[in-house]
């Protein structure tokens, strides 16, 4: 039985193979949690893990995989798979971090805990407001920031986990 990483493994994993893994794990067929010896599988069967198999080139493909052999010599095979993607904020939430960022209340850069304080005190009203997010988005994106705080803490930077698009 392994053990979680003890540092946020997933900032460090590439954009591409935080793709391949999340398609992995989010397959709602799998009986069993993915681990990092299933996405080397997957990854030699390409087909199977994600209908945008073909679309990875060859060298994308080996340096996907080299990178996850590193990650397996690093980590073992039971690691859980689900621990190296990356999270990233929605598009709305994304936007919501960037506001608080931009406003002057926050001397430095807004942990999660800061803007769902702000959110809760009326930023994504005011952004509502002014037709930069949609006024049913307001709840979702309250659980959403409280899902991120929950797994990583409120005093964690949140221009980490901006989406860029």
């Amino acid at each position: 039985m392994n053990l979680r990483p003890p540092i946020d493994v997933a900032a460090h994993v590439s954009a591409e193979l935080s793709t391949i893994i999340e398609a992995l794990t989010d397959d709602p067929d799998r009986e069993q949690p993915a681990t990092l010896e299933d996405v080397r599988s997957a990854l030699a069967n390409a087909a199977q893990w994600a209908p945008d198999a073909e679309v990875l080139h060859p060298q994308e493909r080996n340096s996907v995989l080299s990178e996850l052999e590193d990650l397996i010599e690093e980590f073992g095979n039971d690691a859980s798979a689900a621990d190296f993607v990356g999270t990233k904020a929605s598009e709305g939430l994304s936007r919501v971090i960037e506001a608080a960022m931009e406003d002057a209340e926050f001397p430095e850069l807004p942990t999660l805990g800061a803007v769902r304080k702000a959110m809760v005190n009326g930023l994504t009203a005011r952004m509502v407001g002014h037709g930069v997010i949609e006024g049913d988005e307001d709840a979702t994106l309250l659980g959403e920031i409280d899902e991120l705080i929950s797994r990583y803490g409120e005093n964690e930077a949140a221009e980490t986990f901006i989406r860029f698009e």
